[in-house]
């Protein structure tokens, strides 16, 4: 299985790329791993609506460039749906079974995904109501992705 993971801006938090290393190796036992990170778009602090808009719409050409046609894409949205641990790892278990062997993740910026990569998705997958750093989430995501497997195999580590 091939496992890409598309994240807007570049990681700077030394603590948060050892822990993204760490999981991407342990992953590598049982898919590709592709972590891709794309430009954001440089924005002042405050926006309006119209601006915002502007901006994800930027992101998220950027963000589809990196998505082929032939994946199953997994977008990361508060209005996702919440599964465990478990449903996560039936559900890559069920692509892998039906021959969707190109997954995508996407994470999107500090606004947020724009419409266009939220239709694009095949899945919206929700962690929490809450919001955490996109950054963050691209280390709580391997994790769970690595659980994933761990649970298909029937290896020990999901407790």
């Amino acid at each position: 299985m091939n496992i890409t993971i598309v994240t807007v801006g570049k990681l700077k938090e030394k603590y948060l790329k050892m822990g993204i290393e760490e999981f991407s190796k342990r992953l590598g036992a049982y898919a590709k791993i592709d972590l891709v990170e794309v430009a954001d778009e440089k924005a002042p602090e405050s926006l309006s609506d119209a601006d915002m808009e502007i901006v994800k719409k930027k992101e998220a050409e950027r963000i589809l460039a990196k998505v082929g046609s032939d994946a199953y894409v997994i977008a990361l949205a508060i209005e996702g749906k919440m599964k465990t641990s478990e449903e996560l790892a039936a559900g890559i278990e069920s692509l892998m079974t039906y021959g969707r062997s190109k997954v995508v993740f996407v994470i999107g910026g500090s606004l947020g995904l724009h419409d266009s990569v939220l239709k694009r998705a095949d899945e919206l997958l929700s962690f929490s109501k809450m919001t955490f750093p996109h950054q963050m989430m691209k280390l709580i995501l391997l994790e769970q992705v690595y659980r994933a497997f761990r649970i298909m195999k029937n290896e020990p580590y999901h407790k």
